[in-house]
């Protein structure tokens, strides 16, 4: 999703508590992150694999310069002869400790099999964050949860947009006089052409 389409997806969605909860959220995956130079691996369930947040995360980390939200996909199931990106599993979670960051994506109850990875991916020092529909099981594990419940106003998928979006974005303001990068500039010109116009009196 470009600038324009999530600067238009936020106006929409600006009296909801979202726009404020995604960028809580992306903040607290680019501070697990970011210090410890990546270590990012994102995971789903045996029925949904998170693919478009994964292209997501991989855009926002080569516009906003910051390598480290480039995720690492884990799959149930890796099919033969599949490209190495694509063919991690889950004994990567089983390997996962301190310093590296779990992203769980569960629209819906994930399997015993993953919870118990995630649990022990925890004590060995992993931090853990989902994205999830209130699961309490999945929410007790993680460090820092979005929870989206059948009764919200959006879905999932709406949120990981938001999300992956306030992720890149650059945490602290530019400096007066600083550069801009052109994503910067794309974005504030997105917001200017999609705020309501002023007030007549």
């Amino acid at each position: 999703m470009d600038a324009v389409r999530v600067a238009l997806l936020r106006e929409v969605l600006a009296r909801t508590q979202w726009p404020a909860a995604a960028r809580q959220f992306a903040g607290a995956l680019r501070s697990s992150v970011v210090p410890h130079g990546g270590g990012l691996l994102l995971v789903g369930t045996e029925v949904y694999e998170p693919w478009h947040l994964a292209a997501h995360l991989v855009d926002e980390s080569t516009w906003s310069g910051l390598p480290e939200l480039r995720p690492t996909l884990v799959r149930h199931r890796v099919e033969p002869d599949v490209p190495a990106h694509l063919s991690v599993g889950l004994g990567r979670i089983e390997a996962a400790g301190r310093g590296e960051t779990l992203l769980v994506v569960v629209p819906e109850r994930p399997g015993e099999g993953l919870l118990e990875r995630v649990h022990d991916a925890r004590r060995a020092g992993a931090t853990v964050l989902s994205l999830d529909n209130g699961d309490p099981q999945v929410r007790g594990l993680a460090h820092e949860a979005l929870s989206v419940t059948d009764g919200d106003d959006v879905d999932l998928d709406t949120v990981q947009h938001l999300v992956s979006a306030a992720a890149g974005e650059n945490g602290t303001p530019v400096p007066r006089g600083g550069r801009r990068t052109f994503r910067d500039r794309l974005s504030r010109l997105a917001d200017q052409l999609t705020a309501p116009p002023p007030p007549r009196w």
